[in-house]
């Protein structure tokens, strides 16, 4: 069986989210479309959030909507406390709860830390990490028990032997979702809400284009994955189907790596 097969067998048949409502931050493209796909597929209803790309966030809107679920698209900066309290209330006018939610917003800048301003500093963190913060503190309100909370991080997160130079802002941000999500899992358990972190490897997106035009460095992370290529949107996707499910209902408080095997070197 290939990918698609082995993909589509497991959120066919073994995880079904029929029923479920579903909201994914930072969604319009990327990995976050991906997730939206992934998650409708499953059979979620999917509000699917953007920032600025509009008509990249209505695309994702058809695609799931094709697939039978209800899905719409809601514009919020989650770094913004008030916006981020408006979209809550949309996704609850519209679909009544929420069951799921997905905080993939994110942004990367490269820069060494001599030139790493206080601006870029604060941005990087207000929606990488703030912004999932925000989103968690309002998904409750609405989400009853048995619900799912997924926060993006990455391998850059420090703590498992990885570094890559010149993202320290990205990297704080990503360590200090995990931290959260420990601490959340502590709290939220006992409400019946799972809270956990996918932390993808070398992605292939927009966010990555820059990252992977140089060559010599393309080969270079190449030779670090055993998979030998560059993960998929939809691998994150399965990830997310499967922490979104009744299957990992016991699980709670971690991170799994989606990475192609990079921090088994």
């Amino acid at each position: 069986m290939n990918l698609d097969s082995i993909i589509n067998f497991y959120l066919n048949i073994m995880f079904n989210l029929k029923g479920k409502k579903a909201l994914v931050t930072g969604a319009s493209r990327g990995i976050g479309s991906g997730i939206a796909l992934a998650l409708a597929k499953a059979g979620a209803s999917v509000a699917v959030n953007y920032h600025s790309k509009a008509q990249e966030a209505e695309a994702v809107v058809f695609e799931v909507k094709k697939l039978g679920v209800d899905s719409f698209s809601v514009q919020t900066d989650v770094s913004n406390k008030e916006q981020v309290v408006k979209m809550f209330e949309e996704v609850k006018n519209k679909f009544g709860q929420l069951n799921i939610l997905v905080n993939n917003a994110g942004i990367v800048y490269m820069n060494p830390i001599d030139k790493i301003t206080e601006e870029e500093w604060d941005k990087v963190l207000n929606i990488n990490l703030k912004g999932q913060f925000f989103c968690v503190q309002e998904a409750i309100k609405i989400m009853p028990a048995g619900g799912k909370i997924i926060n993006i991080s990455s391998i850059a997160s420090g703590g498992v032997g990885v570094g890559f130079g010149n993202i320290a802002h990205y990297a704080a941000s990503k360590g200090g979702v995990i931290a959260m999500v420990e601490d959340l899992a502590i709290e939220l358990g006992p409400k019946g809400i799972n809270i956990n972190a996918i932390g993808p490897g070398m992605i292939e997106t927009d966010m990555t284009t820059g990252i992977l035009a140089d060559e010599k460095t393309k080969m270079s992370m190449l030779a670090r994955i055993p998979k030998r290529r560059f993960g998929k949107p939809e691998d994150i996707g399965a990830a997310a189907v499967f922490l979104a499910s009744d299957e990992a209902d016991y699980i709670t408080g971690t991170v799994i790596y989606v990475d192609g095997g990079w921090l088994s070197q």
